[in-house]
C-alpha cells in the first residue's frame, strides 16, 4: 500500500494501469488498495499544483501564525476547527516549537481581502491572543514542483554544473 500511496502522492493522475506496471503489481490489486483507501479517507483527494502567475486569475497567498488559548477538554481543536469552517482557508496546522500555535494557510483576491479576514474572523475569537500574517511574494517550490522555473534560468544552471 505505502508504494502506491507514494506513487499517487507524486501523480495523481496515474491510471491504475500506470501504477501497477511500474510498480510490478496486478491491476485488480492497485484498483482494491486505492479503492479502500479512499474509502478509509487515507487518501483525501487529488490536487493539481497551479502556477497562478500564468493566468489572469489575481491572487494572494498569506500564511498566518495565531496564538490562542487552549480550551478546557478542547485544547486547541475547536478554534482550528471553526477555523476550518471558512472557505479562504487551505489548511490549518498545529504547530510546537514557535511562537504560535496554529498556522493558518489562505488565499484572497487582495491583500486588503486577506486583512480583512484577519480582522474580522480570526482575530475577533475569543481564545485568540495574536496573529502575524505573512504575505507569499513569490512561491518558487510547492508539493515537490518548481513553479515558475525559465529555460534561461535551466540552461544558466546545467551550464555551472
Amino acid at each position: 500500500m505505502k508504494e502506491i500511496l507514494m506513487y499517487l502522492e507524486q501523480n495523481g493522475r496515474a491510471t491504475v494501469q500506470e501504477i501497477a506496471q511500474r510498480l510490478g503489481r496486478d491491476e485488480a490489486e492497485v484498483s482494491r488498495i486505492i479503492k479502500k483507501c479512499e474509502e478509509e479517507k487515507i487518501i483525501l483527494g487529488y490536487k493539481a499544483i497551479v502556477d497562478w502567475k500564468k493566468t489572469e486569475e489575481n491572487r494572494v497567498s498569506a500564511q498566518i501564525e495565531v496564538k490562542i488559548i487552549p480550551q478546557r477538554g478542547d485544547g486547541f481543536a475547536r478554534v482550528a476547527e471553526r477555523i476550518c469552517e471558512y472557505d479562504e482557508v487551505e489548511s490549518v496546522t498545529l504547530m510546537s516549537g514557535g511562537g504560535y500555535d496554529l498556522l493558518i494557510r489562505i488565499s484572497g483576491k487582495s491583500l486588503e481581502e486577506v486583512a480583512m479576514f484577519v480582522a474580522e474572523k480570526v482575530a475577533p475569537l475569543d481564545c485568540v491572543t495574536s496573529t502575524a500574517t505573512l504575505f507569499e511574494l513569490k512561491k518558487f517550490k510547492d508539493s515537490g514542483e518548481q513553479i515558475g522555473k525559465s529555460v534561461v534560468g535551466d540552461q544558466e544552471r546545467l551550464t555551472r554544473l
